[in-house]
């Protein structure tokens, strides 16, 4: 696979004068403030006093203090570029015509001062949602503030707002861009209808997930008169509907995208577009932009068209519909789904075969009651039916980036937001392959191609063995992050050399400016954006930030999943291995909590292997290894600290296999405090643990 050099970092720019930087501020707990700018080596320090109205996330214009010797550079915030967070959740504290708002945050902020006209009929001790609205810099004024919205809901729900807060995504959108969604007609006009290829006639479906409101891709198929296919890969049109310079455009990206929680959908777009106007709901016409290609039954793609349709979709298929067609061999559109199946099947062998990296995947989801409380888990592996769907997609995003990448701009590539994803480094591969050399696996070093021949067969070699867990995990931590840019150093997971993300313009901005760029390339309108760079930068943050919302709604379900099993004892496998401690996921319900080296000093004192990715104990051998199956007990479930507690319980085999047993001259494991957020064992488990000398 032919690629450019990614590895070279940008130089670091500074905002104005030799001494001003730019950067995202932190905030810790203690309250002092660290400016992270990138490609300093050092973070500057901000004391409270110095922050200028910036608060935890922001991104600022620090300026460095003289320094009077060698220690870390301080400075002070001379302006807020970007704020990640305006609204926060906590208690209004009434007083005669005003009130003040106090956040709960483990960061400190100043109180918010909010006059009785932005009361929104809040009490006094309501919980509520409040927004800041005015702010003067340079003075030591309190920020001013509007309750939003009064919180009447559980505490795992507001739990869930407070994470999508904390991570920057409004819980509203604002006025303007809702009015502008809604003067959108719903009718399409002819005019618009006859500047496009119509696809009306044609067997299109879509295949989404069976609690899915917006459909953002469909595929058409049908037989030409030379024996191939046409499939089309049809995608919302959004950016018929956003425009640039909107309040509609300016607030969905800001977002840059949707966010999923186990409860909710915390969408880019108004529902108006999002569910309405741009889903391709089965039986109603809809404008899309699409990939359509001619393609042999094995596969081969003879040639691709890009370019604006309007399509008519004749059914709404769930994956799992989809899946029955495909097992049994009987349904609806049998003959179209299993030849798109086939195809898809030989599409992703091609790919494997180029150089794409086999790394498996399941998603672990919850079962909610009414009031979003978990009671269950499911865990959703990728089957046919969604690898149908997935390689359609890698194809269409693979041949638009394909076509823009060939577009040139006085001389130069024309700017466009690529997918990328850069070669693994090589200070995490070369720990991970002396690792993989224990369990006889090789690596050969010489090209990136080679590399990924290598993971593959080894993810090939070690499926049903024991070390299959800790060996893909470990392998997808030494993998680089995917990201957007204008740099096309290609996909290295996916061994494409152009790559973008056109497919779900719905949930993430950057497919937006895909399309409005493929359109200007097609119509030879266009427009350089000098700023797509930072819009690409933007989008990748936001993507973390969203990936970071979603793992810690995940654990908070976890956590409040777990509640009811504390005292209780499950199977698990050791997930994560540190110096003060294990990670232990449980087999059953795949939730993930710590055993702390401090529970286990009565056993022995162990020492963390790094190399090893395991402890050992010092008088006993005893190793906890990645991968390695333990026997645990739930002791503590930290709601506030989205945090589980296990304990390693020794098993009877264990004690025969290698004599372990509690040592009675160490000391007792210390005994738990109850946190806010945790609950404490039931008096009935509190009285066995007592009998069994625990």
């Amino acid at each position: 696979m032919g690629r450019k050099n990614g590895k070279d970092k940008k130089k670091h720019r500074q905002h104005g004068s030799a001494d001003e930087h730019r950067g995202r501020l932190e905030v810790t707990r203690s309250g002092m403030g660290f400016v992270v700018v990138e490609g300093l080596e050092t973070d500057i320090l901000v004391k409270p006093n110095d922050f200028n109205t910036a608060l935890n996330g922001d991104t600022v214009v620090v300026q460095v203090l003289p320094q009077r010797d060698s220690r870390r550079m301080q400075g002070t915030v001379t302006k807020v570029l970007d704020r990640k967070q305006s609204e926060f959740i906590g208690a209004l504290q009434m007083n005669k015509g005003f009130a003040f708002f106090v956040a709960d945050s483990d960061r400190k902020m100043p109180d918010i001062f909010v006059p009785q006209n932005a009361f929104n009929e809040a009490k006094d001790g309501d919980r509520v949602v409040v927004r800041i609205t005015k702010w003067e810099e340079g003075s030591n004024k309190r920020p001013e503030g509007e309750v939003v919205t009064v919180l009447n809901e559980n505490e795992g729900q507001v739990a869930m707002k407070e994470i999508l807060l904390e991570n920057g995504f409004p819980l509203e959108f604002p006025d303007e861009a809702l009015e502008e969604a809604a003067r959108i007609p719903d009718t399409i006009p002819h005019s618009e209808i006859d500047r496009r290829r119509d696809f009306r006639n044609i067997l299109t479906f879509t295949i989404d997930p069976v609690d899915a409101k917006d459909f953002d891709d469909a595929l058409s198929i049908r037989v030409l008169k030379n024996g191939n296919y046409e499939i089309g890969v049809h995608i919302a049109d959004v950016s018929h509907y956003v425009q640039p310079d909107t309040a509609l455009d300016d607030f969905a990206y800001r977002k840059a995208t949707s966010v999923y929680l186990p409860d909710r959908v915390n969408p880019m777009l108004p529902e108006h577009i999002s569910n309405v106007l741009c889903s391709l709901r089965p039986h109603e016409d809809k404008l899309t932009f699409s990939a359509v290609f001619e393609m042999t039954p094995k596969g081969a793609v003879k040639s691709h068209w890009v370019g604006r349709t309007v399509i008519h979709s004749d059914h709404r298929f769930t994956y799992e519909e989809v899946q029955d067609v495909i097992e049994k061999q009987e349904g609806l559109y049998l003959d179209e789904i299993m030849l798109l199946h086939n195809i898809a099947q030989r599409l992703r062998k091609k790919r494997f075969d180029n150089g794409a990296i086999s790394f498996s995947s399941q998603e672990v989801r919850f079962k909610l009651d009414e009031e979003g409380k978990p009671i269950g888990i499911v865990v959703k592996e990728s089957k046919e039916s969604h690898q149908l769907i997935e390689e359609f997609m890698l194809l269409a995003n693979r041949i638009v980036a394909t076509v823009v990448s060939k577009v040139k701009v006085d001389k130069k590539e024309l700017p466009f937001p690529y997918r990328v994803h850069d070669l693994p480094s090589e200070e995490k591969l070369t720990p991970f392959i002396a690792f993989a050399r224990k369990f006889g696996h090789k690596f050969d070093l010489s090209t990136p191609d080679k590399i990924a021949e290598s993971f593959n067969t080894m993810l090939e070699d070690v499926k049903g063995k024991p070390e299959q867990h800790v060996l893909e995990q470990l392998g997808i931590r030494t993998m680089a992050k995917a990201a957007y840019t204008i740099e096309n150093i290609g996909h290295y997971g996916l061994g494409f050399e152009n790559y973008c993300h056109f497919t779900s313009p719905i949930r993430r901005y950057p497919d937006i400016l895909a399309h409005r760029i493929l359109h200007e390339v097609l119509t030879q309108n266009i427009r350089v954006d000098k700023k797509l760079e930072q819009k690409c930068k933007h989008c990748s943050e936001r993507e973390r930030a969203a990936m970071e919302a979603e793992r810690a709604a995940n654990k908070y379900k976890q956590v409040e999943f777990m509640r009811q099993f504390l005292g209780e004892e499950f199977d698990g496998v050791i997930s994560g291995v540190s110096s003060f401690g294990f990670w232990v996921e449980t087999v059953e319900h795949k939730c993930e909590g710590l055993v702390s080296i401090a529970s286990l000093v009565e056993y022995d004192e162990f020492r963390h292997v790094d190399t090893d990715y395991m402890l050992v104990g010092a008088r006993s051998g005893r190793k906890f290894r990645m991968g390695d199956k333990v026997r645990i007990r739930v002791i503590a479930a930290n709601l506030t600290k989205r945090q589980l507690d296990y304990e390693w319980v020794l098993t009877p085999m264990e004690v025969a296999d290698d004599g372990a047993q509690p040592n009675p001259k160490r000391a007792s494991r210390p005994k738990s405090t109850k946190a806010k957020g945790s609950k404490e064992l039931p008096e009935k488990q509190k009285r066995r643990r007592k009998k069994e000398g625990e």
